[in-house]
């Protein structure tokens, strides 16, 4: 058996999400079909992070096992010719038996693109979400700094759909770094984050939470105010899927072979 590690970009507009559905067009499941048509193989495509509907990628990580003696470039040659132009695999490499995509993860970086000129060029609207209003940004890159350390997300989160789901589950997650920057043109206020993991929506309802604070509706003090109430309708709303982006994953290096 042979290991595999891809490193996946994706415009994630026109799919349900990373995770394969019935009948709906997914990153998971295009990949996967292909997979299956080079290998002839049941392959099982494990992710990093299973990533919403409208939510893109530049740095997916996917891991397979197969029994083809195909290279990890003639991998991701197959690939990019037989899938939508949407999808690329940037980079393929032949990976030991221990990695997997999800579990051998040591952290990820998400970044959420803010346009705040009066008018979207088209190019960039399935990308960024546009506010053009004002902001006191000054005392959203203080809300942001109060997230890094380790805190119970749970004020952050989308409910699992189940009160007893929601009761038992873990929220507490280590936040590396933020930063909140205007891009070089100046016309999109960029906000990334870099932590060991994430709970659904995390990102989108941080980012939501640090627009009300640019409003005025909170102040960076209500962040740690947010972190004991343990209550997601306390906070900020969560915001399009369209701006956010999975960047990168950490893995050590010892699943090389």
């Amino acid at each position: 058996m042979r290991y595999f590690k891809l490193i996946i970009a994706y415009d994630g507009t026109d799919f349900h999400g990373w995770q394969i559905q019935t009948s709906k067009p997914t990153i998971q499941g295009e990949i996967v079909k292909i997979l299956r048509q080079i290998t002839q193989e049941g392959i099982v495509l494990h992710a990093t992070g299973r990533t919403d509907a409208g939510v893109h990628a530049i740095g997916q990580v996917g891991s397979f096992k197969t029994q083809s003696g195909l290279s990890a470039g003639e991998f991701q040659r197959a690939l990019n010719a037989l899938l939508p132009v949407s999808i690329r695999i940037m980079n393929a490499e032949e990976v030991g038996p221990d990695f997997n995509a999800r579990w051998s993860a040591r952290g990820k970086t998400y970044r959420y693109r803010l346009y705040r000129g009066k008018v979207v060029p088209p190019m960039l609207s399935r990308y960024v979400l546009h506010y053009p209003f004002p902001l006191d940004e000054d005392a959203m890159r203080v809300a942001a700094a109060r997230f890094v350390g380790v805190h119970d997300f749970a004020s952050f989160a989308a409910s699992t759909g189940s009160e007893e789901d929601d009761k038992e589950r873990l929220t507490e997650r280590e936040i590396y770094s933020t930063e909140l920057v205007r891009s070089p043109d100046n016309e999109e206020l960029v906000f990334s984050v870099h932590g060991r993991s994430f709970l659904r929506y995390m990102v989108r309802k941080i980012v939501g939470t640090l627009l009300d604070v640019g409003r005025g509706k909170l102040t960076p003090d209500d962040v740690d105010r947010l972190f004991a109430l343990k209550d997601r309708s306390k906070s900020g709303p969560t915001v399009p899927s369209q701006g956010l982006c999975m960047v990168s994953v950490d893995h050590d290096e010892s699943y090389r072979v």
